[in-house]
């Protein structure tokens, strides 16, 4: 790879980083959500600024190719933010069954409280 590729990597990585930073800064992003994309940028912004870490992984691993590294690596992490985000769906999905159940039944004590005062007015 020539000097123009491993500065787009070095770029790209810090462009993450800092639209993840900005993201947790406005409120835009909760810290648990963050925390992949975060581990995802320096992971990158290691690999751009010293390459040969690529390569000795990949090595050490006895991945033959090291870009084959990188995207083991980069699905990982996606798989894992897909975990993370469906667990926290199913999470919420209970949470809201909870609460329609429960207005459902508030509304229902309510009818009957009023049902029960138009008979006292009457």
């Amino acid at each position: 790879m020539n000097a123009t590729t491993y500065i787009f990597g070095i770029i790209s990585a810090l462009l993450v980083l800092i639209v993840v930073v900005e993201l947790l800064r406005r409120r835009h992003l909760r810290e648990r959500h963050a925390i992949w994309w975060l581990v995802a940028g320096v992971f990158a912004l290691i690999a751009g600024i010293f390459p040969s870490t690529l390569n000795f992984t990949a090595g050490l691993i006895g991945v033959a190719v090291p870009i084959n590294l990188v995207f083991f690596a980069s699905i990982a992490i996606l798989f894992l933010v897909s975990l993370q985000f469906s667990s926290e769906l199913t999470q919420l999905e209970s949470k809201t069954q909870t609460l329609a159940e429960r207005v459902s039944l508030i509304e229902l004590e309510l009818r009957t409280l009023k049902s029960k005062n138009v008979g006292h007015d009457v």
